[in-house]
């Protein structure tokens, strides 16, 4: 079985999605399918349940998984060590982030690298429907996350980024030439969901209006990805943090400001059982610092 294959498995195992999949891995979703195809054929039976709707692991898909996951993992981990070796980093710091606006935390990850010149940092994707999932198995060690967190074996450490919130809309619905909109207005549409656990979801899209609408929740999506075809062919919208507007701009797609919307704050989160020196110092750094702001919610406060 090749390297490569082994790893569409593995991928497929976590995300149960031939979609996402293919993303995360940088291929076609039928490069997957033909990966899992001359798997099962090898080991002589389905690794995978599937239908249009549902993915799913079977009994042996599962052992097979189990067998595997460590020794690859163990496999990549000794690849990566030996890179960084060869280029004279002797420590790794993992950080996890929902959102795709890693540069704009550039100044924090600067000068954390000038303290920590032989550390490699790593950004690692997580999506939101699992946000937390990664940071408690050990799959990141820090993770930037928006507030509030209230789980009760992580750690909120200092808030590194703070910007405005937006509602992302298909370029030709109602909403989207208006110069802002409330959410009062999320009442008379269908938004998306998928974030979990609830409250941290609701801190971005509320369950009711400020007047005490019901906003009814409509699909759901599991990455900023998944959320653009949704929103281009107008069968939602979705609150967004205002990053989006820059990383993810597109003709068919508008950016409105909620301006009834508090600033969102992303921290460092990590597990209360474990911070180890790097995730110490990386928060100690982040209070230095103190929070970036955004460009946009710097321009709302020169033009109010």
């Amino acid at each position: 079985m090749e390297l490569r294959d082994i790893e569409i498995f593995l991928t497929l195992a976590e995300e149960l999605h031939f979609g996402r999949t293919a993303e995360r891995l940088h291929v076609t979703p039928s490069r997957v399918s033909q990966a899992i195809r001359k798997q099962e054929r090898r080991v002589g039976a389905a690794l995978f349940d599937r239908t249009s709707r549902h993915v799913e692991l079977t009994l042996i898909g599962r052992r097979l998984f189990e067998d595997l996951q460590p020794m690859y993992l163990g496999m990549r981990e000794g690849l990566d060590r030996a890179a960084r070796a060869a280029r004279g980093k002797t420590q790794v710091l993992r950080i996890g982030m929902t959102n795709a606006n890693h540069q704009d935390l550039r100044p924090l990850l600067d000068a954390f690298e000038a303290r920590h010149s032989a550390c490699d940092v790593n950004i690692r994707h997580v999506g939101f429907n699992d946000p937390f999932g990664p940071l408690r198995t050990g799959a990141v060690d820090v993770q930037v996350a928006w507030l509030p967190v209230r789980e009760a074996d992580l750690t909120a450490g200092p808030v590194v980024y703070i910007e405005p919130v937006v509602l992302a809309v298909g370029a030709g619905h109602r909403l989207a030439a208006r110069t802002s909109v409330s959410y009062e207005d999320l009442a008379d549409e269908v938004v998306m969901g998928g974030a979990r656990p609830a409250y941290w979801r609701e801190a971005l899209v509320p369950r009711r209006t400020p007047s005490g609408r019901l906003i009814p929740i409509g699909p759901v999506v599991n990455n900023s990805a998944e959320m653009l075809p949704l929103l281009s062919n107008g069968e939602a919208v979705s609150p967004a943090h205002a990053h989006a507007a820059r990383y993810f701009p597109r003709p068919d797609i508008a950016y409105v400001p909620i301006h009834d919307a508090p600033p969102a704050q992303w921290a460092l989160i990590w597990r209360t059982s474990a911070q180890p020196d790097l995730v110490r110092d990386l928060a100690d750094t982040a209070t230095r610092l103190g929070p970036i702001t955004s460009p946009e919610l710097e321009d709302r406060a020169i033009h109010p």
